[in-house]
C-alpha cells in the first residue's frame, strides 16, 4: 500500500463569517446571482492572500539576497490545491451542477471536499485502489463519497472522467477544458507577490508535478507585466522528484514537447509523491513557459527534500511537505552555481506537514 500526499490530517477550520455564507449559498430559495455572490465572498475570506515571508536565516546560510517564501500551506486546507477546488466548485455552482467529481491522490482530494460542503454540492472522489491517505478522513466527514479503483493516477483520472462525462456529473479533474480556470486561479499568486514586492522577482522557483500551478504563476507574472505592471517577467524555476517527472526531463532533454516517462520507472516515496507522475496533465503549458522565462529544471533527490524540510523548520519555523521544498533547492542551487548578484528571489512553498 502507498501512502500518499503527506500533509497531515488538519481540522480544516474557517471563519463563523464562512459559515454564515455557507448557509446562504445552500438556500435555493435565493436566486443563483445572489448564491454565487455569497461563494464569492467565501473565497475572498479564505482562499489566497498568502504570506510571503522574507528568509533572513536562509539568507545568511546561503549567502543569497533577496530570498522570500510564498507560503500556501495558509490556505484552509493546508495546501495551494484550494486555489483551483474553490474556483472550480464556482464554475460548478454557475453551471447549476448537483455533484462534482474528481479523482486525488490527497490535497485536491480535501480541498474539493472543504469548497462542495460550503456550496452544498455533493461530490465523488475518486483514489486509486492501492493508495492511501489519511486524509480520507476529512473528505468523508465533509461529506465526500469515496470510491476507489484500479489503475494508477493517471488512469484513475481517466476513469472518473469518463463517469463524470455519463453521468452528467461536473468533471473537476486537471487538464482539459479546466485548464483555463485552474491556470488563472493559479494565476492570483504571481500578483499577489506582486503586490507584497512592487515588482516581479528576478527568478520564481516553483514545484512541479502535473505543471498547472508553474504555468499559472507564470501566466500571472506576463499578464502584470504586459499591462505595464512590472518591469520584468521573472526567470521560472521547476523542480520536481529526481528523473520522475516529465515537465524537467522534458525540458533537461531540450525537448520541444511535454514527453510522458515509463510508468514502470515511476517508485512512489513518502517524500516524492505529490511531484511525481508518467503524464503531467499540463505538461505542455508548464514546458512553454519554463523556455519562454528562460528558466532552469532541476532533479531533486528525496535526502534533499528531507533535509530541506528540516532546515526550514529549524531556521525559519515553517513545517512545510518535503516535496513543496523542492522549488527552494533548484533556487539555491543555481545560486551555488551561478552566484547570484543583489537581487529578489521567490520560492513557492506550496504546503505544511
Amino acid at each position: 500500500m502507498n501512502l500518499k500526499d503527506g500533509v497531515k490530517t488538519a481540522e480544516n477550520k474557517v471563519s463563523t463569517e464562512t459559515r454564515r455564507l455557507s448557509d446562504m449559498v445552500k438556500d435555493k430559495s435565493k436566486s443563483l446571482v445572489d448564491r454565487l455572490e455569497c461563494f464569492e465572498d467565501i473565497i475572498s475570506l479564505e482562499v489566497g492572500d498568502t504570506g510571503l515571508h522574507r528568509a533572513k536565516t536562509l539568507e545568511r546560510e546561503f549567502d543569497v539576497r533577496q530570498l522570500y517564501l510564498k507560503y500556501e500551506g495558509d490556505n484552509p486546507t493546508g495546501t495551494q490545491k484550494d486555489r483551483i477546488a474553490f474556483a472550480q466548485l464556482y464554475d460548478a455552482l454557475r453551471r447549476e451542477f448537483e455533484v462534482v467529481s474528481l479523482a486525488t491522490c490527497g490535497n485536491y482530494g480535501v480541498a474539493m471536499a472543504l469548497a462542495s460542503d460550503l456550496a452544498g454540492v455533493a461530490c465523488k472522489i475518486y483514489i486509486p485502489e492501492s493508495y492511501h491517505t489519511d486524509r480520507v478522513v476529512e473528505m468523508q466527514t465533509l461529506g465526500a463519497e469515496i470510491i476507489r479503483i484500479p489503475g494508477s493516477y493517471e488512469d484513475v483520472v481517466t476513469a472518473s472522467s469518463r463517469l463524470a462525462e455519463e453521468h452528467g456529473w461536473y468533471d473537476a479533474n486537471p487538464g482539459g477544458a479546466n485548464t483555463p480556470l485552474q491556470i488563472s486561479a493559479y494565476a492570483q499568486i504571481a500578483q499577489e507577490i506582486f503586490e507584497d514586492l512592487g515588482d516581479a522577482p528576478k527568478y520564481c522557483a516553483v514545484p512541479v508535478s502535473n505543471g498547472t500551478l508553474f504555468a499559472g504563476i507564470y501566466r500571472g507574472f506576463v499578464n502584470l507585466y504586459k499591462r505595464g505592471k512590472t518591469s520584468r517577467i521573472p526567470k521560472m524555476i521547476a523542480a520536481s522528484s529526481s528523473h520522475k517527472n516529465p515537465i524537467v526531463e522534458s525540458f533537461l532533454q531540450n525537448l520541444d514537447h511535454c514527453k510522458d516517462l515509463n510508468p514502470a520507472a515511476i517508485k512512489e516515496t513518502k517524500y516524492n509523491e505529490p511531484l511525481i507522475n508518467w503524464h503531467s496533465f499540463d505538461g505542455e503549458e508548464a514546458l512553454y513557459a519554463l523556455q519562454k522565462s528562460e528558466g532552469e529544471a532541476f532533479n531533486i533527490s528525496d535526502k534533499k527534500l528531507k533535509e530541506m524540510t528540516s532546515l526550514l523548520h529549524k531556521k525559519e519555523g515553517f513545517r512545510i511537505l518535503p516535496a513543496s521544498t523542492a522549488g527552494l533547492i533548484g533556487l539555491l542551487e543555481l545560486d551555488e552555481k551561478m552566484n547570484f548578484e543583489p537581487d529578489r528571489f521567490v520560492a513557492v512553498l506550496t504546503a505544511k506537514n
